[in-house]
């Protein structure tokens, strides 16, 4: 019985190391998703041209964006937006 209560708490000690190396890679990965969104929100609430090309390619990151400022009180960038484009193809 002792034998077994000691492999076992010989095991969870190996395991901590694995455990805190799980919870940096985690928290890390969590940091750069956090910074990654601000940079982002930053440059598509700064740069017109940004959303434009945002609207090309990633849509739906453009739709959310206009979502969290539109619920934020700020209204009429979207058709800001709209509007610049349409003239600017004609």
């Amino acid at each position: 019985m002792r034998g077994a209560l000691c492999a076992r708490f010989r095991m969870t000690r190996r395991m901590e190391p694995l455990a805190k190396k799980i919870f940096k890679g985690v928290l890390v990965a969590e940091l750069l998703g956090l910074f990654g969104a601000y940079f982002l929100f930053t440059k598509m609430n700064t740069s017109q041209d940004f959303r434009q090309t945002m609207s090309k390619k990633f849509p739906f990151i453009l739709e959310v964006y206009y979502r969290s400022i539109e619920q934020s009180g700020m209204y009429g960038i979207r058709i800001q937006d709209q509007e610049k484009w349409l003239n600017s193809k004609n």
